[in-house]
């Protein structure tokens, strides 16, 4: 697994990278705000075109927006009544960054998996392992039909 590099956060202080990451997870924590942000990947939106798919009125999802707004990963342009939204991952990259350090947890996890499973295929008799005959390892050129 690769890693994310530890880029420093455009903050001040420890406790505003604290602050920013708390605004960015509890952002996430609700499905109909990452359905949000699933649809403005890649384009950006009116408000109104972000609300049809939910069944909540616009005023529920003009909240939504707003909690994305404040964590950073939505940015709100407003020309006279009509707001169109967009998404910055820069927020999103930092979190990453921060649950990367805990990576090392479950890829220990997987490769446990992997070296489990190698062993118990060492240990079958040869008769139940999967045929390897020098005929299935050769790379076909035609399918198997056309050559009966």
């Amino acid at each position: 697994m690769s890693s994310l590099p530890a880029l420093p956060l455009p903050v001040e202080s420890e406790e505003t990278e604290v602050a920013l990451l708390d605004r960015v997870f509890f952002a996430l924590s609700d499905p109909v705000r990452r359905r949000i942000l699933e649809r403005l990947d890649g384009q950006s939106l009116l408000v109104s075109e972000l609300a049809a798919p939910f069944a909540i009125s616009l005023q529920a999802v003009s909240r939504h927006i707003q909690v994305l707004v404040r964590a950073g990963l939505v940015r709100q342009e407003r020309t006279g009544r009509i707001s169109r939204c967009s998404l910055d991952a820069g927020p999103a990259y930092a979190a990453a960054v921060w649950l990367n350090r805990y990576a090392k947890y479950w890829q220990e996890q997987f490769d446990l998996l992997a070296a489990t499973l190698t062993e118990i295929e060492e240990r079958r008799p040869e008769r139940e392992r999967p045929a390897t005959s020098r005929r299935s390892r050769r790379k076909r050129t035609t399918p198997r039909r056309a050559q009966r």
